[in-house]
């Protein structure tokens, strides 16, 4: 199981991105699930619409819509443990987004976070584990 952040589905999503070869190259052979938290996809589709445009946009959602990637949501205690991350890591302004992506991955147990965001991930330590694994 791998959860999912903004900058890999981003890279996925523009073919002009750095990371885009890495990126697509890693979901072509991934057979893990994916999941994603519901800040990741509007972060997301509010960049896919800003810089790629509506169709674009429209596009990543039907990906979604397919199950490409699945949607974790979030309950009380994920809310709570993103209060707490966000308070603990103020010095290296984490955000819900990053927060949000962290609780997912202690409560469904997940050991592998697919990130380009490795200023805050290779930081962040998990209730769970002593550090993540980063793909790609």
């Amino acid at each position: 199981m791998i959860v999912v952040d903004t900058g890999v589905l981003f890279a996925a999503t523009d073919a002009n991105d750095h990371y885009h070869e890495a990126v697509v190259s890693f979901f072509d052979s991934n057979t893990e699930p994916l999941f994603s938290t519901p800040g990741v996809i509007t972060e997301v589709s509010f960049l896919v619409e800003k810089f790629l445009g509506p169709e674009r946009e429209a596009n990543f959602l039907d990906s979604i819509a397919r199950g490409d990637i699945a949607v974790e949501y979030l309950i009380t205690s994920d809310y709570e443990r993103m209060a707490e991350l966000v308070r603990t890591y103020a010095d290296l302004h984490l955000g819900s987004t990053d927060a949000s992506v962290v609780a997912i991955a202690e409560r469904l147990r997940a050991t592998t976070v697919a990130t380009l965001d490795h200023r805050h991930f290779n930081v962040v330590r998990p209730a769970h584990i002593d550090a993540f694994t980063i793909v790609p």
